[in-house]
């Protein structure tokens, strides 16, 4: 391995780590929100459409490409990515106000579990025992990390309706996420990687402008400076700067090792929920969130070690 090589890989793990620990913010982020009097449905509206804006700049500046798609790929990307990205915002934000910012994390982890099961009917794909044990394994420190919150923290005296409100959104943005993911194996290889993220956050912007005032909970606008200042924060983070984090990391590196290394995203989200919301874990909390960081890691190492071998020519 070359210099050049060696430096380049370097650079996609500091990526992969970056984009990890930008996703890792949101959590923090949105509990801010909520103290600034925003509502909770009309946050994800706010930082997808602002991250939106941000991805049709660029597009416009740099990859005008990405607008051309047929009309099976705005089906697929437009309306279904679009579904699921407008699920994954509403619920995430319940299952971070609910479960707190490290349970909602822990919930979500277990999306790869779901790809997991899935996948095999979906996609033909072989669910082996080490998948299944790891997938319990992932589901097992899911629920230690949302019962093991410190009783100093500040959510520990959450009511139960709100817990399990918290619960059900976190096992929600989970299914989005998981759906999304089987669905960028076909999307991905046909259309690129950023025309997907395009058009699914565009989809999920209009879907949201539809469904949230039909439902009563038209987005208001932030109502404080300050919660623009978050917003903005959550777009740029989130929803630009993470996923192109993540796209230079794989492009560096295997996807496989770019999703291990993006797997730090519950424990700085632990981390800073710990230090600037003072929502502490207890041991059971900590070990929980360790079985769910190190599953979904051992699940991805494995998948690629299968993928190298399968690779390798017969001698």
């Amino acid at each position: 391995m070359t210099n050049e090589q060696r430096s380049s890989r370097v650079i996609g793990y500091l990526c992969a780590l970056g984009a990890g620990a930008v996703w890792g913010t949101t959590g923090p982020l949105s509990t801010k929100l909520y103290a600034e009097g925003a509502a909770i449905t009309g946050i994800g509206f706010w930082r997808l459409m602002l991250g939106t804006a941000g991805l049709a700049l660029w597009a416009v500046l740099f990859h005008r490409d990405v607008f051309k798609v047929d009309r099976k790929g705005l089906l697929l990307m437009g309306v279904l990515g679009g579904a699921m990205v407008a699920l994954f915002e509403v619920a995430y934000q319940f299952g971070i106000a609910g479960a707190g910012v490290a349970g909602a994390a822990a919930l979500l982890y277990t999306a790869p579990v779901m790809v997991a099961l899935v996948a095999r009917p979906l996609l033909g794909e072989q669910l082996t025992p080490l998948r299944f044990a790891l997938a319990v394994v992932v589901m097992i420190g899911a629920a230690m990390t949302v019962t093991g919150k410190s009783a100093g923290a500040t959510q520990s005296a959450i009511a139960l309706p709100s817990l399990v409100a918290g619960i059900v959104g976190g096992l929600l943005a989970a299914v989005s996420y998981a759906t999304t993911t089987v669905l960028a194996r076909w999307t991905v290889p046909r259309y690129g990687s950023y025309r997907m993220l395009f058009w699914e956050a565009l989809g999920g912007v209009v879907i949201l402008a539809i469904v949230l005032p039909l439902a009563g909970h038209a987005p208001a606008p932030p109502p404080t400076s300050a919660a623009w200042l978050y917003v903005f924060a959550l777009a740029a983070g989130g929803v630009v700067l993470a996923n192109f984090l993540f796209f230079a990391g794989v492009r560096r590196i295997e996807a496989t090792l770019t999703a291990v290394a993006a797997t730090i995203e519950p424990v700085v989200g632990a981390l800073l929920a710990f230090l600037l919301l003072s929502q502490g874990l207890t041991l059971v909390g900590w070990v929980g969130l360790v079985l769910v960081v190190g599953g979904v890691s051992g699940g991805y190492l494995s998948e690629g070690r299968e993928a190298v071998g399968a690779a390798q020519p017969e001698p």
